[in-house]
């Protein structure tokens, strides 16, 4: 599942074991989007339905209360909205990933 996937890439990536806050979960799912999907990130995610921060989220806040995530009293919902537009996120400050060439 892509927030659990990305939670774990997240927690690596700020060399944590635990809590994450929804802004970093956010970021956590934007870089970990970019380096699976690529410059199709944003498209894929639009095929899931998933359009905004906001519904990172939603999803978030459904795993919680079905019991397969938890929070700190500290957490909200609140958190996750519009911490960034998807078109800047996904497509306008997508750079390339460099390749080795190859000479020939």
């Amino acid at each position: 599942m892509l927030v659990h996937e990305a939670l774990g890439y997240t927690q690596e990536v700020l060399h944590r074991e635990r809590h994450v806050t929804g802004q970093e979960l956010c970021e956590g799912i934007r870089q970990f989007c970019i380096e699976r999907y690529g410059l199709m990130a944003k498209s894929v995610l639009s095929s899931w339905g998933i359009r905004t921060t906001d519904d990172f989220g939603a999803i978030v806040y459904n795993l919680i209360d079905a019991g397969l995530m938890a929070k700190t009293k500290s957490d909200r919902i609140e958190d996750f909205h519009a911490v960034y537009d998807f078109d800047q996120a996904f497509i306008r400050s997508y750079q390339v990933p460099e390749t080795d060439k190859i000479d020939g």
